[in-house]
């Protein structure tokens, strides 16, 4: 048996892992597996993963579906791997809260990046090669843009108030996050700004200031902004031309469902909820209740999130075995979509869960070093 050393000086990263409801205990064990096995390639221990229990399954045994308990454990992570919450099913009203935004804001992941990049030979726009940076903690979005409480009232029977909260401190950091990631990324060093500042003056006006401030610091990367509706016409027709897009909650939420169709679905669509500190694997879809348990779910979005998990970890904590953990994974997820053979249902094949996570782990050791 191969015998591993611990990584970075002994030290061993915590990793809560949350399997969610529907699909997330397969997708989740699938990632799981996926980063045990780039222990083995690299020889080396890199992970502790503690299981957190969240979604439908701790309410029926602890009576929440985000439990305190798992909160606190949690906060003693150095990150997070979450399956996807059937929040539909949730009752507010009966200590059903959303795991998933009650983590982005506890935890205060205020970006969530969502790349989305074209499988080859398979996607009918061949060269697209995106990220949506979407602001993570307020906006529209009613059980995260309060302090205390929810941001929607029900006056009368009739009338129903939705309070949309836009920051500077909120835009302008999520802003940098943008310019950030088209500094490092694929060498087009182009931000978009999207928003619908012609209407929503005060609120999208003060995010597309803030994104304009931040510019000022960024004397190499070119910036566009468009109206949310104009850009998703432009979004469809011409995907390849953009590099780092940049929005509020709601619009990148739409917009990154948007773009993942383009390419293949939300099966490949992967997501990070980041911080300065804290970072979560979280993927783009829902639980998908109607296959949960057929072993049928692609697991490439989660897994790929958790690629994302791996290469911020190493930046943040200046870890080249997870940068280059991270890399190898990317090269046999890749690897085994652009050879075809394994394709889920969802892109065409009949592959199952197994069969793609096997697929994958075959590439990560057959991936030169």
């Amino acid at each position: 048996m191969l015998s591993l050393s611990e990584g970075s000086g002994g030290a061993l990263y915590k990793i809560g892992v949350m399997e969610g409801d529907g699909i997330g205990p397969e997708v989740v064990k699938a990632s799981i597996e996926v980063l045990r096995a780039l222990e083995r390639k690299l020889g080396i221990l890199l992970f502790t993963f503690i299981p957190l229990p969240i979604g439908l399954s701790a309410f029926e045994k602890m009576g929440s579906t985000c439990p305190d308990k798992a909160m606190k454990i949690l906060a003693d992570c150095d990150g997070a791997v979450l399956g996807p919450v059937s929040t539909h099913a949730y009752q507010p009203d009966r200590n059903m809260p959303n795991p998933s935004a009650r983590i982005r804001k506890q935890f205060d992941l205020y970006a969530n990046l969502r790349p989305v990049r074209s499988i080859p030979g398979y996607s009918k726009f061949p060269d697209v090669d995106l990220l949506i940076v979407r602001e993570n903690t307020e906006g529209m979005y009613a059980d995260r843009n309060l302090f205390s409480g929810n941001g929607e009232w029900m006056i009368d029977a009739d009338t129903v108030l939705s309070v949309r909260v836009v920051t500077r401190h909120a835009s302008e950091r999520v802003g940098r996050m943008a310019f950030q990631m088209a500094r490092e990324r694929n060498g087009k060093k182009h931000v978009a700004v999207i928003h619908k500042a012609n209407v929503l003056r005060k609120g999208c006006g003060l995010f597309l200031e803030e994104c304009r401030k931040v510019k000022e610091s960024f004397a190499d990367i070119q910036l566009d902004d468009f109206h949310i509706d104009a850009f998703a016409m432009q979004l469809i027709l011409q995907p390849e031309t953009y590099d780092v897009i940049v929005t509020t909650n709601m619009f990148g939420d739409i917009l990154s469902d948007e773009a993942a169709g383009l390419v293949g679905g939300l099966g490949i669509a992967p997501g990070l909820n980041a911080g300065d500190s804290f970072a979560v694997a979280q993927a783009t879809h829902g639980s998908a209740p109607s296959i949960a348990g057929q072993n049928l779910a692609n697991p490439i979005a989660e897994i790929l999130s958790a690629k994302m998990l791996l290469h911020w970890l190493g930046i943040t904590h200046h870890d080249g075995s997870l940068t280059e953990a991270a890399s190898i994974l990317d090269q046999a997820v890749w690897g085994v979509l652009a050879d075809g053979q394994v394709r889920t249902p969802d892109l065409g094949g009949c592959s199952t869960t197994q069969d793609m996570t096997d697929a994958i782990v075959s590439r990560i050791f057959a991936t030169n070093r």
